[in-house]
């Protein structure tokens, strides 16, 4: 088949309505016509164009990409934003002090003067999504080598870029579909005021914390909520007390009417990375390479930092974020290989790819161009393992476990720009250099930093082939006889990283002097021994591994779509704006084991441990439950919290809001039930299930626990 008929057929592959309702997939927008009769089917009564449309306000014009990884909604005509807890934590915490801790006690701005400005901090809306594949592929033919194609399509895509109409304050941002095989224009406004306007405390926001995150039931208040500033002309605007609050195209309506059993929802937002066409070697992977790996490493960094945390509550305050992050990835990964296991993805992509081969072996045209692709995958996979594993074990030791990396490689780039471009461009990094270590320090914790490194630097030297370590560190470990404490306790104490005070005034001295110095420093030296041994022993290789089965990848979704030509595919996740449907669902994880589909305030209580750390809970709360007193957002003497639904969702679509049959919204997104966290590779609708707060329990926390009724007031709700 040529090129411009494959394009021909994915188009129509894409438009063919799915012959059963899975629930499945995260849909383009814009292409959602494909998709009206299933949602109909599952009780949606608003018209597609309420969704997306370029003629008037429409639900995309009320959800933005919030930061750089989360999603929110607006929910008044005042630019208001709700976003999760722990979307907004990281902000909430650059506010708090021990002495004003808003993170511990929450914060209500009590008119818009007192809402808090977050330098760095933007929301990006989607103006319009357009298919620019043709002209991305002109001049791309079958037989190009995978680098040369790559070429072409940049250089057609600059051109695109170059001659997308727009107006001055918009940016064309352009992403590939389908591995390659599709190229989707989003058009974009960015704004760059974005103020904290309320956040509950974190045992309300983060309820259950480490214990209950990944899992239901569920009974967490995981909101926050900013607001957009724009300027006098509605349009973004750098930080000024001038501006004024965002007036947007559409906001959405709140209802206070709950949900039941069966309801349709629909989420939309911004899902970050999904693999669900992954051949069964991929997932293999996954499960027994990739997957143990991280959670191996996480496991002794959590521990270690979890111990702190509860002895100490400024290391809790300093902490809190940084454990979250790690600890989000560890528990999802966990369930990541519960669900490929309990789901047998293996097997079930075993089918399918029997299945693909069958196909195949009818038609020679097709098993000539495909009938490799399997076996290359076996082939590709098997002999890479050994550079994954290192690869894996570096960027977990290097990239996330340990912090005083990050200093270090900071330093690192200082150095590498003196060498290449003197003393001006050394001048030139350095104040942002200084910028970062001053931001770096404040939340650094050297004596706790230096006993997570040596358990997972234990951890890296002893797993990795010898052949992929730098000498110089496996010389260190043997002089110390293998006992990393000590090795450990030596390089924190004779590193100038974990001394601030010295450090600064180092980089007051000369270029040169700066050099010496770190060039001489035991960790500055042994960060770049150890980059330098992944960079020429691991690296290329690795490299080299994953572009042949990006290719092969490429190759592979192209085949399927032509081997398969009724099934409705859908892109994977790639941070571009997406659309899920489902229903309010419970579902049974394991035998004799049913989940019901919502919680309520009377499962907080049956959880609430004073003085614990994840668990503990406001007075406040305490009494307003006692005393039953919920205002409108109680039903029949009981407070709505959480509900769960069969939405296909991801990282990314933290923050997205959860509309109902008309539009209006009924929840909040904020994460997965942790048997179905496989969702990312083989989703499952009997245990893959999205997790949400209640509006209802949200407008509660915000009203009657807060009682920042200015807020509820500027919201429109649905009685």
């Amino acid at each position: 088949m040529q090129l411009k008929k494959f394009l021909s057929a994915l188009s129509l592959t894409i438009l063919v309505p799915c012959l059963a309702f899975s629930q499945e997939g995260m849909w383009l927008p814009n292409l959602l016509e494909q998709n009206e009769a299933e949602m109909r089917n599952l009780g949606m009564k608003m018209a597609i164009e309420d969704i997306y449309s370029l003629n008037r306000g429409s639900l995309k014009d009320a959800v933005v990409l919030f930061g750089g990884g989360c999603t929110a909604g607006i929910i008044s005509p005042n630019g208001l934003l709700l976003t999760n807890h722990h979307c907004g934590d990281g902000y909430i915490q650059n506010h708090s002090t021990l002495e004003n801790n808003i993170l511990e006690n929450g914060f209500w701005a009590p008119a818009l003067a007192d809402e808090l400005p977050n330098p760095g901090l933007t929301v990006t809306f989607i103006s319009r999504i357009d298919d620019v594949t043709a002209q991305a592929l002109e001049g791309v033919s079958e037989d190009l080598p995978p680098r040369e194609r790559q070429s072409i399509i940049d250089r057609n895509l600059d051109q695109v870029r170059k001659t997308a109409v727009k107006a001055d304050y918009e940016v064309i941002e352009i992403k590939p579909f389908f591995e390659g095989t599709q190229y989707i224009q989003f058009t974009e406004i960015v704004y760059r005021d974005i103020r904290l306007v309320g956040t509950p405390p974190v045992s309300i926001g983060n309820f259950g914390h480490d214990t209950d995150n990944w899992v239901w039931p569920r009974h967490a208040a995981d909101f926050s909520l900013f607001r957009i500033y724009a300027g006098p002309d509605n349009l973004p605007a750098d930080y000024s007390p001038d501006n004024v609050p965002y007036v947007p195209k559409r906001f959405l309506p709140i209802s206070l009417k709950g949900v039941k059993e069966g309801d349709f929802t629909l989420v939309m937002g911004f899902p970050a990375r999904t693999n669900s066409y992954l051949s069964s070697y991929g997932i293999k992977e996954v499960l027994e390479v990739v997957d143990p790996i991280r959670v191996g490493m996480r496991d002794i960094s959590l521990a270690i930092i979890r111990d702190a945390m509860r002895k100490d509550p400024a290391t809790k305050l300093q902490y809190a974020s940084k454990e979250s992050d790690i600890s989000n990835g560890w528990k999802k990964w966990m369930g990541e290989m519960e669900g490929l296991r309990r789901t047998q993805a293996v097997r079930r992509k075993q089918h399918l790819e029997e299945q693909f081969m069958e196909l195949l072996r009818e038609d020679p045209e097709l098993t000539s161009k495909y009938g490799h692709l399997l076996e290359d995958f076996r082939s590709i996979y098997t002999e890479r393992e050994p550079f994954q594993r290192a690869s894996i074990y570096y960027s977990e030791a290097v990239g996330v476990n340990v912090e005083l990396f990050r200093a270090a490689f900071r330093l690192a780039r200082l150095v590498r720009t003196f060498g290449t471009q003197g003393e001006p461009g050394y001048r030139a990094v350095l104040p942002a250099t200084k910028n970062y270590l001053e931001t770096f320090y404040p939340e650094f914790d050297a004596g706790l930093d230096q006993r997570v490194f040596a358990g997972i630097m234990e951890k890296y030297l002893l797993e990795v082939i010898a052949n992929f370590l730098p000498e110089s560190v496996t010389d260190q470990v043997e002089a110390y006889k293998g006992d990393f404490s000590a090795w450990a306790a030596n390089v924190y104490e004779n590193t100038l990283l974990t001394k601030p005070d010295q450090l600064f005034n180092l980089l007051e001295k000369t270029p040169e002097e700066v050099m010496e110095a770190l060039n001489a420093d035991p960790f500055y030296k042994l960060t770049i021994d150890l980059n330098q041994a992944y960079s020429e022993n691991v690296a290329p290789v690795a490299n080299e591994y994953a572009e042949q089965l990006a290719e092969l990848q490429r190759q592979y979704m192209q085949a399927q779509m032509e081997a398969f030509p009724k099934r409705h595919f859908y892109p994977d996740a790639n941070f571009s704006l997406r659309v899920t449907f489902g229903q309010v669902a419970g579902y049974s994880p394991r035998d004799a084991v049913k989940y019901g589909y919502h919680t309520t305030l009377d499962g907080v209580m049956e959880k609430y441990v004073p003085g614990d750390y994840e668990f503990d809970l406001p007075e406040r709360l305490i009494n307003l439950y006692q005393a039953k007193d919920y205002g409108p957002y109680g039903v029949k003497g009981e407070l709505p919290v959480d509900f769960i639904g069969t939405n296909h969702t991801s990282g990314g679509n933290s923050g997205s809001p959860v509309v109902d049959a008309y539009g209006n919204l009924i929840g909040l997104n904020f994460d997965r039930a942790w048997e179905g966290t496989m969702s990312d590779i083989n989703y499952d609708a009997s245990r893959c299930r999205n997790i949400m707060v209640d509006a209802r329990y949200i407008l509660f926390i915000i009203d009657k626990y807060a009682g920042a009724k200015r807020l509820v007031e500027e919201m429109k709700l649905i009685r």
